[in-house]
């Protein structure tokens, strides 16, 4: 017999939402979006092209005024299937909404590239499955960080440009042979020059030995294209960033030439929630084995911690374009609304 009864309001479900309509990818649908669809649209699909997923929040911040306007847009994007979206769970709270790039969106960057749609190896199931993927924190954390620096260049903190965004996966198509940095970046300011890098993003989830190991690969991409290109690492927490110094030191005292690998760390937790993910604040900590630690350097700093470095151009980035799509601007088009 049963003696603790569930309460009938407990076994209340919420109401179901009703779905949203959503157009067809038809030829008549796809004539139809060149009147409708904006330069900021298409730098938005070619992002997410290139990016794989951003959260509602950091579409936001990358190329709208206010997040109400940035919902509506993204709306009928997602109505004329642009862009498809998801929502991941979480254990407390709502996560926000996380979109990706539809059919329709990746046609139409086929065809400003005058490419067939196989032909840009656009998979609809490969591009919503990042929802289920273990990496998708990993992916919208990378992301997160240099969404903090767009949005810098686009309000005009600062005086800073960010002038290169590379992602994983095009990193990973030029130097994949021999390392795989999560991304690659150049920020340029007026006061202090530009700086190029090499992004290793840590979840704390894999052994420090496994993080140490990449330094050696990253001294043999400088020793074979003769360019030395420093690589920061993103840590979680203080603590690992404190343990990930030392074993990361061993492994450049190990290397014939610890200048082919300038190092910097920090943490995530390192200056409050309010700031903890802008990289461009006065964060990274360089890594010399045979110095003591100095001062923590804003971004456009460190440049100057490492002296050896051949100064580069202020804006374009030094390394050749990828074969197929070639990499958006890093920052939104200019929009009057």
């Amino acid at each position: 017999m049963i003696t603790n009864h569930t309460p009938q309001r407990q076994l209340r479900g919420h109401m179901p939402q009703r779905p949203t309509p959503r157009a067809a990818t038809t030829s008549d649908h796809m004539a139809k979006l060149a009147k409708y669809l904006t330069p900021r649209d298409r730098w938005l699909a070619r992002m997410l092209f290139e990016h794989s997923v951003f959260t509602s929040h950091q579409i936001a911040s990358l190329a709208w005024p206010t997040h109400r306007a940035a919902n509506l847009r993204l709306l009928q994007l997602f109505k004329w299937r642009v862009l498809d979206r998801f929502q991941p769970f979480i254990t407390a709270g709502t996560a926000p909404m996380h979109y990706v790039l539809d059919t329709a969106g990746a046609t139409l960057l086929a065809r400003e590239d005058g490419l067939e749609l196989r032909e840009l190896g656009y998979r609809h199931d490969r591009a919503i499955g990042i929802a289920h993927s273990l990496q998708l924190a990993h992916t919208t954390g990378i992301n997160g960080l240099f969404t903090a620096l767009s949005a810098r260049t686009r309000k005009g903190h600062s005086g800073g440009e960010l002038t290169a965004w590379w992602s994983k996966a095009r990193c990973q198509r030029h130097f994949g042979d021999v390392v795989r940095p999560d991304a690659y970046g150049r920020w340029y300011e007026p006061r202090a020059g530009a700086i190029e890098w090499f992004l290793e993003y840590d979840c704390g989830t894999e052994a420090l030995g496994v993080l140490a190991a990449k330094i050696d690969r990253y001294a043999r991409l400088a020793a074979t294209t003769g360019i030395t290109t420093p690589v920061l690492i993103w840590l979680p927490s203080s603590r690992r960033e404190a343990g990930a110094r030392r074993v990361l030191a061993e492994a450049l005292a190990a290397l014939d030439d610890p200048l082919l690998v300038p190092v910097a760390t920090t943490s995530g937790d390192l200056l409050g929630p309010e700031r903890h993910g802008d990289p461009a604040l006065g964060r990274w900590l360089p890594l010399a084995p045979a110095r003591p630690p100095g001062p923590r350097l804003w971004l456009a700093e460190l440049a100057g911690a490492w002296p050896h470095l051949a100064p580069l151009s202020t804006h374009d980035a030094s390394m050749p374009a990828s074969g197929d799509l070639q990499a958006p601007p890093p920052v939104a088009p200019l929009m009057r609304r």
